[in-house]
């Protein structure tokens, strides 16, 4: 029991930590900054916010109809919003199995379909935050430390590398019920992309999706009256997701920010200001979340409610009983 409870609390705890420790250095700048805010751009970051998970669900929706099961635009964007919104509270991003558990209810759809689904959404979203990273280098290259270099070129060898093996998988050939599981997700991984204009939607896609939440972070920054250069905003959007996408707390809550602030003050922005822009950035975006994650509690009915509460008890065996993932 106490190793279920701690899973939970322990990066719950540390991510409220951050967020307190951030707050509290620069708490009197705050208070004076919130008194001159903008409302327009925050209606406008709002706005875009929705839109941006709108994109999402017809990116997942492309994904999951490549792999052969047709969705609904509304079905597809409700199923990111309920399985963003249990990363919000669960950890190590446990909340993404959400989706196979509603595809498998709803459409029949195998759990290893499903979970292939995630990893395309998430190899294409790390991919392409980090090629972002890298057109923003030459820019910003006197104020980037040199880890996040190296970060940048890691995680772009480690998508080349995936590549590679993706292809040179498709001769490969296993009698091991697990290797064999492995190689039919990365076959339907290659389904997903396997022509040039599957690669060039999801590619596209991504990049805008990534856009559009560079630009609520730079409105966001507009709303306290600060003018920030544009590529500073996109690198610390690229750094603070490539740290949310190392799941230590739910949600990224609290590391995010910290990756944002960091990377703000690098720059020469005031550690209150900072602050401030990271912690209602990262607000804004959780709340439209949240805000997404009820309605579609309503929109799949009371059994999504029971399906959250068993996430990890009967349906995880389930998953391993039909030797998924």
């Amino acid at each position: 029991m106490w190793k279920k409870i701690s899973a939970i609390l322990i990066p719950t705890l540390i991510a409220a930590a951050l967020i307190v420790f951030m707050l509290y250095r620069v708490w009197d700048d705050l208070l004076e900054a919130i008194q001159h805010i903008v409302p327009v751009y925050l209606v406008a970051a709002i706005l875009i916010c929705f839109g941006a998970w709108y994109l999402r669900g017809w990116r997942y929706q492309y994904i999951i109809e490549r792999l052969g099961t047709t969705i609904s635009l509304s079905f597809s964007t409700a199923c990111i919003y309920l399985s963003q919104t249990a990363n919000l509270i669960l950890p190590a991003r446990l909340g993404d199995f959400v989706r196979l558990f509603i595809l498998k209810h709803e459409k029949g759809t195998p759990y290893t379909n499903g979970f292939t689904s995630i990893v395309a959404e998430r190899v294409y979203d790390v991919v392409i935050i980090a090629v972002l990273g890298l057109l923003a280098l030459p820019l910003l290259i006197s104020i980037v430390p040199e880890w996040f270099v190296w970060t940048i070129f890691i995680v772009l060898a480690a998508g080349a590398a995936f590549c590679a093996f993706l292809i040179f998988s498709k001769r490969l050939h296993a009698e091991n019920k697990i290797l064999k599981k492995i190689l039919e997700i990365f076959d339907q991984l290659r389904q997903v992309s396997s022509t040039p204009k599957s690669l060039a939607a999801l590619s596209f896609s991504s990049a805008v999706i990534w856009m559009m939440d560079i630009v609520i972070c730079y409105l966001v920054s507009l709303m306290f009256g600060v003018t920030l250069s544009f590529m500073l905003v996109l690198l610390a959007i690229v750094i603070g997701n490539l740290v949310k996408a190392v799941p230590i707390t739910p949600g990224g809550i609290g590391t995010y920010e910290l990756a944002l602030v960091v990377t703000f003050e690098l720059g020469g922005v005031p550690a209150a200001t900072a602050t401030l822009i990271a912690v209602v950035d990262h607000l804004v975006k959780n709340l439209i979340t949240l805000t997404g994650g009820v309605v579609s509690l309503y929109y799949f009915g009371d059994w999504a409610v029971s399906l959250l509460k068993r996430l990890f008890r009967e349906d995880a065996k389930k998953i391993k009983e039909e030797g998924g993932v």
